[in-house]
């Protein structure tokens, strides 16, 4: 029932603990009720530590708590697909973090059931939430830049420059680990909501530290999944996209999307580097004039900013998420966003590995 709090299982213990746990506690429509983590007493002190009623070590045992009527899924990206499908075959609404799972393959069977259940799946692409982003979005779409010209994307930060940053799933490729995953999941997203979609890609993808040393005996172990990619993209209206990710840049200029057009200019950038979502300004010229900063309206403004600047979009994800359950229909970013996403992500994979443009079906 519209209005009613949701009671909602936290799947993962990672990002799950940073963001999903504090963002569903301040979200006053949702009740954490309980939290997932295959060891039982990691479980039950990690529900102790976040004051939530259940602590659960199977996901047959959290499914079945009766306060449960949503789960978001924030494990790694090789646990996604089991437990998405465990969460909706048992009529949960289901939030997903990205990238959505390892294949275009898996996500699409998570769409499947999501649709024979008739429940909400949404993913957490947080930049269609932040203020500046918004903005960027309503200038395009009023044509204050007239037809693009070129699309350029910057994302180089130094999270993983350290070679003496330990070895994790992350490393592995098999597992859904590496920048692709990490970052393109989210351009690829922000790329089809503000561009429309793409018509083919070429990647080359590469991994500067082939080694990290393995947490407990700190011997070196093999690092297969990529830290930098280098991406062409051609716009289904013929725009050329480049884009540069890297997570081992030192010093890396933050996050930039610039926008050149027949009548001027739009830069949206930030070069906070210790967090991905604080710091962003939007900057714009018409035709023969120098940039200007841009001011965001008021009306777009996060009702409240957190220390960590991922929760208050995450927030309003979950707002998202809620106002779709109460409709009882999806709207994006939804499933359908997931399975688009990886499957540029695969199609850039293939790209890579066989050295050839590669054609997005419509």
């Amino acid at each position: 029932m519209a209005g009613e709090r949701i009671g909602v299982a936290v799947m993962g213990t990672g990002f799950g603990q940073k963001i999903h746990i504090p963002g569903f506690q301040l979200h006053h429509r949702t009740e954490v009720v309980a939290v997932y983590h295959r060891d039982a007493a990691k479980a039950q002190a990690i529900a102790a530590q976040h004051n939530i009623p259940h602590g659960c070590s199977t996901i047959e045992q959290m499914l079945a708590l009766p306060g449960v009527q949503a789960v978001s899924v924030a494990t790694p990206p090789f646990l996604r697909q089991e437990m998405a499908i465990a969460a909706l075959k048992a009529g949960k609404h289901v939030l997903l973090e990205k990238p959505t799972a390892l294949s275009v393959e898996e996500a699409r069977a998570i769409e499947t059931v999501a649709q024979q259940q008739q429940k909400v799946a949404v993913m957490d692409f947080e930049f269609r939430f932040v203020p500046a982003w918004q903005q960027l979005k309503a200038k395009l779409a009023a044509g204050d830049i007239g037809s693009s010209r070129l699309i350029k994307v910057d994302w180089m930060v130094p999270g993983r420059a350290d070679p003496e940053r330990a070895w994790s799933w992350y490393a592995r490729q098999d597992q859904g680990g590496g920048a692709l995953g990490a970052f393109a999941s989210h351009t690829f997203d922000y790329l089809a909501w503000l561009f429309g979609p793409v018509k083919r890609l070429s990647a080359n993808l590469a991994t500067a530290i082939p080694q990290r040393p393995d947490p407990q005996t700190g011997e070196l172990k093999p690092v297969d999944a990529d830290d930098t990619c280098t991406l062409m993209l051609e716009m289904q209206d013929g725009t050329p996209c480049q884009v540069t990710i890297s997570s081992v840049t030192y010093a890396g200029r933050g996050h930039w999307v610039e926008v050149y057009g027949d009548r001027g200019t739009l830069v949206l950038g930030s070069d906070n580097l210790k967090d991905y979502v604080h710091g962003f300004k939007l900057w714009g010229a018409v035709a023969g004039e120098a940039l200007q900063e841009l001011p965001i309206p008021s009306e777009l403004d996060f009702p409240k900013t957190y220390a960590d600047g991922r929760l208050a979009p995450f927030i309003r994800v979950v707002d998202h998420w809620v106002n779709c359950i109460d409709q009882g229909r999806v709207a994006a970013p939804a499933i359908a966003e997931g399975v688009y996403s990886q499957l540029l992500m695969d199609l850039a994979h293939a790209s890579h590995e066989r050295g050839v443009w590669m054609s997005v079906k419509p």
